[in-house]
């Protein structure tokens, strides 16, 4: 059983999933939010919400979503994308919790909560403590513009939409830079994970 729950966070581009990927291989057990925000917001009941608050185009005869025009109708303006959170959000962390509780009884140095919105959703008060990775805005652009198959202008436009770095550093315990080699990458998170267990123990 552990009870350690690290939560993981930083801007798109800034190397968080390497970092999780490494605090995996170091025996940690990872709460994935993305994930679960996709399987989340694909559920009938969710679908049902969305629907009567979006409109019921946005799910096909398939009875699959249509994320395009959800994406376009619920960021149209930030009133439609407040409505957007409150449906989906406590379902996402009614989720992040069952998953934590289900992960608690298994054996592992820590539970990771990976969540890019680990402070503004409030999930943070699900965690023990938060580990910050960062990276230098040229490095994000040049990952998001190859990750993503995308402009450099799109790419810029999806990071200006979030936060800076000291908005992490001001917030999480703990920090690590993304722009490390892989295997330097794993060396660190090993250091700082036996670190965290020290300061938690």
């Amino acid at each position: 059983m552990t009870d350690l729950v690290i939560g993981l966070t930083g801007p798109t581009g800034a190397g968080k999933s390497t970092v999780a990927a490494a605090f995996q291989k170091a025996g940690c057990l990872i709460v994935d939010a993305d994930r679960i925000a996709r399987e989340t917001i694909a559920d009938e009941k969710c679908l049902a919400a969305l629907k009567a608050e979006f409109g019921n185009d946005i799910v096909g005869e398939d009875n699959r979503l249509n994320r395009t025009l959800l994406a376009q109708r619920a960021f149209a303006d930030k009133k439609s994308t407040e409505r957007l959170n409150a449906i989906t959000h406590p379902l996402i962390k009614e989720e992040m919790i069952r998953k934590i509780a289900e992960y608690r009884q298994q054996t592992a140095k820590a539970i990771i909560l990976d969540a890019p919105l680990l402070f503004e959703s409030g999930v943070d008060s699900l965690c023990t403590t938060s580990v910050a990775v960062a990276a230098p805005v040229e490095v994000r652009l040049y990952r998001i513009v190859n990750r993503d198959s995308i402009t450099p202008e799109l790419a810029r436009a999806r990071m200006s939409t979030q936060q800076d770095d000291a908005y992490y550093s001001s917030r999480a315990r703990y920090q690590l830079t993304g722009t490390m080699s892989d295997g330097d990458i794993q060396e660190r998170v090993n250091q700082l994970l036996e670190r965290i267990i020290g300061d938690y123990a």
